[in-house]
């Protein structure tokens, strides 16, 4: 587990950026995913399946959609659970259904091969600079053998507990995110239909009770007309509403909260806002409104 190589499936948005830290720190990636040029792209030398990476690595890492797509990586004929040995450690990065992760963690336990789950928080930003915050579950013997592979991408790593103890925390954390972002994005528009200075707006939420990481990090470049695309899109920020939802149900709970956000994302989805940044949430609910934008050239 010393030899500074990793295999890597899923080389996306956030896969990709995290594959190009590893390689810039001296670490050998064998890379997979299925679009062309991928592996190239972020600086791996390119497998032809997932076998040959569970086959040439001791250690893998994959970054995936949800946990349909993990399901499929794993189970699949020729996939992980098929070519996995006794020894391997697999690291999922991928936000996942924590009752998922469990039944994985099971599976590949039995063939002594240990399951990672990590939560990560910061964006394609983070992700590119190797400074992303990183919730981990499982083993603690074992992810102390793997911190290696964790530095060069993260500047804060957080073992939360057992198997599915990371997963969870970035579906708590994910919920907190689309709450103040969907907020935040309604009350910018009402502060904008209101006539009020958006930046002066801002300044005021950010030295009062109503301070959140929306109104730090989000809209105050939102509102110079610069949406930070290349993050986190909104059909994305769905299905994570949907997990925390889910996961609530599985713990017996009731959630109060989560119709707001998923109404907003929800709209921001019908209105053709799902396969960009989360971010644009503000204009689904502008359009709404009467068509209005926090910015405009005339500002």
């Amino acid at each position: 587990m010393h030899s500074k190589k990793l295999g890597f499936i899923g080389l996306g948005n956030m896969g990709g950026r995290m594959t190009r830290c590893l390689v810039d720190s001296g670490i050998e990636v064998v890379g997979f995913d299925p679009q062309p040029g991928a592996a190239k792209k972020a600086g791996a030398r390119e497998a032809q399946d997932i076998g040959q990476i569970v086959d040439e690595c001791e250690l893998i890492m994959m970054s995936l959609p949800d946990s349909k797509v993990v399901e499929n990586v794993m189970l699949q004929q020729g996939g992980i659970l098929s070519h996995c040995r006794s020894g391997q450690v697999i690291v999922d990065l991928s936000t996942a259904s924590a009752a998922s992760t469990l039944r994985l963690h099971s599976l590949l336990q039995e063939k002594s091969v240990a399951y990672v789950d990590v939560g990560i928080s910061g964006g394609a930003a983070a992700a590119e600079k190797g400074q992303l915050t990183l919730m981990v579950g499982g083993e603690e013997s074992v992810i102390q053998g793997i911190e290696w592979a964790f530095s060069p991408i993260a500047s804060k790593v957080v073992v939360m507990g057992g198997s599915s103890a990371g997963h969870t925390t970035k579906l708590l954390n994910n919920f907190l995110n689309a709450v103040s972002l969907a907020a935040t994005a309604e009350v910018m528009v009402a502060g904008k239909k209101a006539g009020l200075d958006l930046q002066r707006l801002l300044d005021v939420f950010n030295s009062s009770s109503g301070v959140n990481f929306a109104t730090i990090n989000r809209f105050p470049s939102i509102i110079q007309g610069d949406y930070l695309e290349g993050g986190l899109t909104g059909k994305l920020m769905t299905k994570d509403l949907v997990l925390y939802a889910d996961l609530l149900h599985q713990l017996g709970m009731t959630s109060l909260n989560s119709a707001g956000p998923l109404a907003s994302f929800g709209l921001a989805t019908a209105l053709g806002y799902g396969d960009v940044i989360s971010n644009r949430v503000v204009d689904a609910i502008g359009d709404i409104s009467g068509g209005i934008r926090l910015y405009s050239s005339d500002n």
